[in-house]
This record gives C-alpha cells, sequence and structure tokens, in this order.
C-alpha cells in the first residue's frame, strides 16, 4: 500500500462522522455491546488503543459488529501493526511517526493516520506522501488555532485532530478547512462502559454525531 492509498483510505474512515471515539477498554465483554451502542449513535469508525491489555480481542469482537469501521490506535511498532493487522482492523492511528512504523503499516496494507504535532512533522509525512494526519496531542500543542495556522501554508494537508477534544470545543476545530474529524473519548466514558449504559452512550455518540463540519 502507497502512502497515497493509504491517506485516500484514511480520509474516507474520517468522512464517516464527525467524530471517531477513541475507547480504552479493558474488559473484551464490553466490545460488541460498546460497539453496536456507538454505531447505533451514528459513530461507525472506531479507534481502540492497544493500552489495554485486551485491546487486540476487543478489536477482534467489534469487528464483528455489522456496520462498524475497527481500527487500532496508540501503533507505536511493527509489531503493534501486525497485532492490530491480524486481530480484525482495518486502519491504524499512531500519536507519531516513524519510519520503521510507517514501512510496517504500507508493508501490511493498514491505512494509517499518522501523528503530527508541528508544521516540521507535518510536512514530513507530508514529503512521504501522507495527505491525511492525525493532529496530536491537540489541545496540548496550541488547539484550534495552531492546527488552523498550519493549515494555512499546508493547505493540502487535512487532519483528525485529538488529544484533549471534547464536546465543548469539537466544533471549533471541525469548524476549520483542515479538518476532516476529530477524535474524542467523550463519547465512552469509562463509567457509562463499566455500568453496561449502553443507551447513555448511543445518546451522547447521536449528540456528537449532529455536530456540523
Amino acid at each position: 500500500m502507497t502512502p497515497e492509498n493509504a491517506s485516500e483510505l484514511a480520509a474516507k474512515v474520517c468522512a464517516l462522522a464527525p467524530v471517531v471515539p477513541v475507547l480504552v477498554v479493558d474488559d473484551a465483554a464490553d466490545a460488541a455491546p460498546l460497539a453496536t451502542a456507538l454505531i447505533a449513535g451514528g459513530l461507525p469508525a472506531l479507534e481502540v488503543t492497544l493500552r489495554t491489555p485486551a485491546a487486540l480481542e476487543v478489536i477482534a469482537e467489534m469487528a464483528k459488529v455489522e456496520g462498524g469501521v475497527v481500527g487500532a490506535g496508540t501503533l507505536l511498532t511493527p509489531e503493534d501493526v501486525e497485532a492490530a493487522k491480524a486481530a480484525g482492523a482495518t486502519f491504524g492511528v499512531s500519536p507519531g511517526a516513524t519510519d520503521r512504523l510507517l514501512d510496517a503499516c504500507e508493508a501490511n496494507d493498514l491505512p494509517l493516520l499518522p501523528g503530527a504535532a508541528t508544521a516540521t512533522e507535518a510536512m514530513w509525512l507530508l514529503e512521504r506522501g501522507y495527505t491525511t494526519q492525525k493532529f496530536f496531542p491537540a489541545e496540548a500543542n496550541g488547539g484550534a488555532p495552531a492546527l488552523k495556522g498550519i493549515g494555512a501554508p499546508i493547505p493540502q494537508v487535512k487532519f483528525c485532530p485529538t488529544g484533549g477534544v471534547s464536546l465543548s470545543n469539537a466544533r471549533e476545530y471541525l469548524s476549520l478547512s483542515n479538518t476532516l474529524c476529530v477524535g474524542g473519548s467523550w463519547v465512552a466514558p469509562k463509567d457509562k462502559v463499566s455500568a453496561g449504559d449502553w443507551t447513555g452512550i448511543t445518546a451522547l455518540a447521536a449528540e456528537a454525531a449532529a455536530l456540523p463540519r
């Protein structure tokens, strides 16, 4: 897979909804009902972060849920890429980018949303062929004003800002011409997941899916 193909496919994932849920799931038993609740609310693209021992099993279970597009977040190494692809992930997300990680994603045909925090990093990825990127950590790096600033000289790169994004500031990001969608964890708070409040999560997802862009 070429970087150009990867960016095209990543952009299609970002176009599915204004918000991509960023999910940290401890129990694989929650995977299917959580995915079902989020999809029912209008958020079909799901990023399962590789931050828990259950993450790969969660990806495998969510991949079985009809209507969802499941990806793996926090990809750091080639081994992460291979394990995520084997578990059923159809796209990947990384906090940053290295040559080894990009090589692995391209070799394994896993579209990647690579992370960039500065204009230099965005330019480096663009030079390699990645026109769809993740702006991370968004709020810590200046928020929507910083992303707007990057967009002025580098308009050909589109972003999914993640990190500190919430319902209260998502609209500001989504109003930018270089924002395709945002990533956020607020649509699946841990207290609602642990309580099995799937109706509540569907309501949060529906609210997020209605955000203008």
